[in-house]
């Protein structure tokens, strides 16, 4: 084949594909489509997820011998119209900063974000999360805009969950926007005493904390979105178990596809 290639000068693979020869085996049509299967029972649980997500839910709980390629899946999923549009999105102030850290317990991020129901209430929400292993440490929520007392209880019990005390046993950020709650004298002064660094992102650059931004996008695209938003009664009772899902199944790119507490779980062990 190799001979043939060069006195026609063309490449190998062309020439293999043209003559219909290609690499044995590559392709399993039957295997294909069990995983397709597999694959539809996530994509109908889970919707907003494409296909790195879904190769990590495949391959969830089984032997390194029996998982399932990203890049199988992608053909897999393409071939049957599953894939998510590509995002467009172009950040129009770059942030040159780094807001990810390289252990847990370093840096925590907040912000907090609306959510609209169907009958026209708005439910409020706040919550921390580690800048390391993305876990949502804590949260508030209420069908009220949240002042500052909401925000030094979220401190409170972000730093009870982690250190199972009142202040942290090393100093810790705290990063956030400059939202009313969060800049308040007595937040701020409550943060100190409690042992975290209090920080601020510079005004009008939510790039600076675009962690904690990213993490309300994700919890609208995969849950808010996708729920019945009948009144805040219903939102409230549903905010826990998307918050606990999301901390136990949602799959992180950075965390080499490991949910949140499966990264924190093999990081202690």
């Amino acid at each position: 084949m190799k001979r043939v290639a060069e006195a026609l000068e063309v490449s190998r693979p062309h020439l293999a594909k043209a003559s219909g020869q290609g690499r044995p085996g590559q392709y399993n049509k039957a295997a294909d489509a069990e995983l397709l299967e597999r694959i539809k029972l996530i994509t109908d649980a889970r919707p907003t997820n494409g296909y790195r997500r879904v190769t990590a839910h495949l391959n969830r709980g089984k032997p390194p011998e029996e998982h399932v390629n990203h890049k199988r899946v992608y053909r897999v999923m393409k071939a049957a119209g599953l894939l998510l549009p590509r995002h467009t999105g172009r950040v129009e102030r770059p942030h040159d900063g780094r807001v990810i850290t390289l252990k847990s317990n370093l840096r925590w991020c907040s912000d907090s974000f609306e959510i609209r129901c169907w009958n026209g209430e708005k439910v409020h929400v706040a919550f921390s999360q580690d800048c390391c292993d993305r876990e949502i440490i804590s949260w508030v929520g209420a069908s009220r805009h949240l002042d500052g007392g909401d925000i030094r209880d979220l401190m409170a019990m972000t730093v009870d969950q982690r250190f199972s005390s009142t202040a942290c046993h090393h100093p810790v950020e705290w990063l956030t926007d400059n939202g009313p709650p969060y800049v308040a004298h007595e937040t701020r002064r409550f943060g100190r005493e409690c042992g975290l660094l209090v920080r601020n992102t510079p005004s009008y650059s939510p790039e600076s904390n675009g962690m904690a931004e990213a993490m309300v996008k994700t919890l609208k695209r995969d849950y808010v979105y996708l729920a019945d938003l009948w009144d805040a009664e219903t939102v409230l009772r549903l905010l826990p178990i998307w918050i606990e899902d999301y901390n136990e199944n949602h799959p992180h790119k950075g965390l080499k596809m490991r949910s949140p507490r499966e990264y924190r779980r093999g990081n202690s062990a």
